[in-house]
């Protein structure tokens, strides 16, 4: 939960899945936590188009939808199993980790679930499946 002065991180094509992962879930729970209303999974695949502009990356429809989907399922699991209060502040906190110049511990092993979710499913295990080892 500080902030640090680090060069802007190099994405591979899998960071840049992982990362943008991270990016849909804490956009869903902001979106969830003060609005009361979940993004659709269009919405998700839009967001992630813009996101990836940004970054001057792009991914084909098909595959923004997917990463919408786990995003999805992500911000479902937190927003079942926190009360409002704690899902408020991990969305804070995962929405404050986007800057690289920003630490959280929470956030990190948010980004590390991000990755298991992106394994499982490239293995074709359910997205809701539980973590490994």
């Amino acid at each position: 939960m500080s902030r640090l002065k680090t060069a802007a991180p190099v994405f591979s094509d899998r960071g840049t899945r992982v990362a943008l992962v991270f990016a849909l879930t804490a956009e869903r729970l902001s979106v969830f936590y003060e609005h009361n209303k979940p993004l659709t999974e269009a919405q998700g695949a839009a967001l992630a188009a813009d996101w990836l502009s940004r970054s001057q990356r792009t991914l084909p429809l098909d595959e923004r939808r997917h990463l919408s989907a786990l995003s999805e399922a992500m911000a479902s699991q937190i927003t079942r199993t926190l009360s409002r209060e704690a899902g408020l502040f991990t969305a804070h906190e995962m929405m404050e980790s986007l800057d690289p110049n920003y630490h959280s511990e929470l956030a990190q092993s948010l980004m590390l679930e991000c990755e298991r979710l992106l394994d499982d499913a490239a293995e074709g295990l359910p997205t809701d499946s539980p973590g490994r080892g």
